[in-house]
């Protein structure tokens, strides 16, 4: 745990040297003391300790029994491990933390807590019957390196969801949702219905919207015809429950290391893992801005708690009554939310859940509730206003010194390299492996069409090309962009091989495809590729 300073000093100027050193400081300097001070780890989240600012980020996968969370972590780190069980009943009984480790083992729940090295110490909070069911798998593998994994149960349906678990399933999800980088929900196309306890689920893992990534697995199952069904029916359930205008971005595929039962949609699939993969890969790289994220989430829910419990306080008679008032204070606490709103120009979102705010706080003697303290909420005002500013922009310069970081190993390597990597041989890529030009192949046509623009000198000016590129009807700043690259020479004209090359370019876009930033070698027009090597 962090030694508390009681007095906030000179601005170090040291705090900037590290992004993840300052942002420890400014949480126990600055944000520790206001939520020390108002009781803020009794409502909402316990304190933060160094593992929490230096560990690595984490997955968080959820669904409904059998969705394939499991076999889609073997399937990433193409590796078993250890205390993993894979089966179409829930075999999954425990939440695993899925971590690099040189000795491959598994570390029980309770030896887990007391691990100041790990950032799981604030889940002894609940109790021994969560932590029975909670370990950490330790092995050497290299996709563990950049990112750790958390599996979770299977979420039950029908009467096997009023089974208790013995300890509050989606306040422990909760947990983990403040803490991790990425939340996946999974589901399976056959297993589209969502129970009680999945919403339940899903509406505490609120707040953590832009986190959430929605995975629709066994895509492979289902014909084409089935799957566009099946995909409405899952985003139509999940409006309702989300309860959101936006629509959840959701990555359709099969994802194990099994051949596909129905192929009609692989170039879908195949994308969409790509995304989906992409989307991880980048975690390490954006880490430390999810963690400021986060801090700047917490010091603005801090700073409105702080708000609520001094106008609590200030309510509260000297004397007599206080029971009364306590009852009352609490059934108008909503008029209490929107006073503080207009008094300090504060957003609605900012402010807790009113029902579960008004749980907490019947539990609670409001006689010891502390009253205002400016000093505390401008210190986190600076924090929010200046600190933050500067550490946003060291963070920048951070980025550009360090290497370029992101997730390796596993399926990650299986697609980016050699003729299986997505897209290989398509569009602006198709002919890479051949030894003849890919656009002699239809020169011929695109020949007569050139000789009917009568070339001069065998070249045809900017002005005749567009006269005949724009029957594409693609837009002008496309046309541009592939004149751009067809325009080997940059002479300002296209003789037959740069014309037959911009129309073979307009092809690959007209087909669907993403024009190249760069041209590539092999379609340089033969004649030209002296000049260019």
């Amino acid at each position: 745990m962090f030694s508390w300073s009681k007095k906030e000093g000179k601005k170090d100027p040291e705090l900037l040297q590290n992004v993840s050193e300052g942002l420890k400081r400014l949480y126990r300097n600055k944000l520790f003391p206001l939520e020390d001070t108002y009781h803020f780890h009794d409502f909402h989240s316990p304190a933060l300790e160094d593992a929490d600012f230096d560990n690595k980020p984490m997955v968080l996968l959820v669904g409904q029994y059998s969705t394939g969370k499991t076999t889609f972590i073997r399937h990433l780190m193409e590796q078993d491990f250890p205390g993993m069980r894979i089966g179409p009943e829930p075999t999954t009984d425990s939440f695993i933390a899925v971590m690099h480790g040189d000795q491959e083992g598994v570390i029980p729940g309770n030896a887990l807590v007391v691990d100041p090295k790990k950032p799981f110490r604030k889940l002894n909070a609940f109790g021994n019957a969560f932590l029975n069911r909670f370990m950490c798998a330790q092995l050497n593998n290299p996709v563990l390196e950049s990112i750790s994994i958390i599996d979770t149960p299977g979420i039950l349906s029908g009467e096997k969801q009023r089974i208790s678990r013995g300890y509050d399933f989606a306040a422990v999800l909760e947990w983990f949702a403040e803490r991790v980088d990425r939340i996946i929900l999974l589901f399976d196309a056959h297993k589209l219905d969502i129970s009680d306890e999945f919403s339940e689920v899903i509406r505490a893992l609120k707040n953590h919207e832009d986190k959430m990534r929605v995975v629709l697995n066994k895509a492979d199952q289902i014909s084409t015809q089935q799957l566009m069904r099946v995909y409405g029916a899952l985003m139509w359930s999940l409006g309702k429950i989300i309860n959101t205008p936006e629509v959840a971005r959701v990555y359709i595929g099969s994802f194990w290391a099994q051949p596909l039962l129905i192929a009609d949609n692989r170039k879908l699939f195949e994308a969409e893992e790509q995304d989906l993969f992409r989307d991880i890969q980048s975690l390490p790289r954006n880490a430390v801005l999810r963690k400021l994220n986060d801090l700047i989430k917490r010091a603005r829910l801090a700073k409105v708690h702080a708000y609520i419990i001094s106008a609590l306080k200030k309510e509260m008679p000297s004397v007599f009554g206080k029971d009364s008032k306590k009852k009352e204070l609490i059934n108008n606490l909503g008029f209490i939310y929107e006073k503080i709103q207009k008094e300090h120009n504060i957003s609605p979102g900012d402010f807790p859940n009113l029902k579960k705010m008004q749980d907490l706080l019947a539990a609670q003697d409001f006689t010891k509730f502390p009253a205002i303290r400016p000093k505390l909420l401008e210190a986190v005002e600076d924090m929010l206003g200046n600190d933050i500013a500067r550490l946003m922009t060291q963070v920048r310069k951070e980025e550009a010194d360090m290497p370029s970081q992101t997730v390796k190993g596993g399926a990650f390597e299986g697609t980016t390299n050699g003729p299986f990597g997505h897209g290989y041989g398509e569009g602006a890529g198709e002919g890479i492996d051949e030894l003849e030009w890919i656009v002699g192949r239809d020169k011929p046509s695109y020949d007569e069409i050139f000789y009917t623009l009568s070339p001069i000198n065998g070249k045809i000016s900017g002005a005749t090309a567009k006269k005949e590129f724009v029957k594409s009807k693609l837009p002008n700043t496309v046309l541009g962009k592939i004149w751009s690259l067809a325009d080997v020479d940059k002479d300002g004209y296209l003789d037959d091989e740069e014309f037959a090359l911009a129309n073979h370019l307009i092809k690959v876009k007209l087909e669907g495809h993403e024009l190249p930033a760069k041209l590539p070698t092999h379609l340089i027009p033969p004649s030209k590729r002296q000049e260019q090597l």
